[in-house]
């Protein structure tokens, strides 16, 4: 298998990198990073930097590389040094918001455009992108977090439009949303103390959960939402 890992430097994407590189059956990882190289090594990983809101720079990495099985999409915001989640609509502030699509939302389409050709080899594919839980539009009953909820939402959209274009088109691949549970990362440790007990996963529990979700998967289950447990998530 070739697998490609955006955001191989972040921790469920690093989790993902470190598990998949001891597969047998893993030939080689192409892993992005954003800024500093990582120090993990390993004979089949190739690292890459990358900015994925960036086209220009995601056509120029999609052709340096070649056939791909699966891509997993790790990366994802939710707050910045400045801000955080929106706890109320009175927080709502332009630039954030749209930093939030730019980063949860977009990458994931402008990778499916310039990658769907290494998709073509007629094999059993998987697209997979992580996504969360709170965008769920239907599952909504908390409120707040109007960026994040957003993005989620609108990459979940993207996900399911693109698995009925890749339907006709790429009917080998499986495009998927995963929900990863509260993983014990950078991204939710300021709203951790929250989190119920038993209920925040270390990254590599979390992408163990994911992975044995994404190895059951087949072209029929194409254009789903799966939480890490593998429980069919409403959109």
């Amino acid at each position: 298998m070739n697998i490609a890992i955006i955001g191989g430097s972040g921790g469920i994407g690093r989790s993902f990198v470190e598990v998949l590189a001891g597969r047998e059956n893993v030939d080689l990882i192409h892993a992005t990073y954003h800024r500093n190289p990582p120090q993990m090594q390993h004979p089949a990983v190739n690292w890459h930097k990358l900015d994925i809101t960036d086209e220009s720079a995601i056509h120029t990495w999609a052709e340096q590389i070649g056939e791909l099985d699966w891509l997993i999409n790790a990366v994802g915001m939710l707050h910045v040094p400045q801000q955080g989640p929106e706890k109320s609509i009175r927080q709502i502030d332009p630039v954030f918001f749209l930093r939030n699509i730019q980063t949860n939302a977009l990458p994931a389409l402008l990778l499916a455009k310039h990658l769907q050709r290494h998709f073509k080899h007629g094999r059993a594919a998987i697209f997979a992108t992580i996504s969360a839980k709170v965008g769920s539009i239907e599952d909504n009953y908390l409120g707040g977090w109007y960026s994040y909820r957003a993005s989620k939402a609108a990459l979940n959209m993207g996900l399911k439009t693109l698995s009925i274009e890749w339907q006709r088109t790429l009917p080998n691949v499986v495009v998927a949303a995963l929900h990863p549970g509260t993983t014990d990362t950078a991204l939710s440790k300021p709203f951790q103390r929250h989190v119920p007990e038993g209920q925040l996963f270390p990254p590599g529990k979390s992408v163990n959960h994911m992975l044995n979700v994404l190895d059951k998967l087949k072209p029929e289950d194409t254009g789903k939402f799966w939480a890490f447990d593998g429980e069919l998530l409403p959109w």
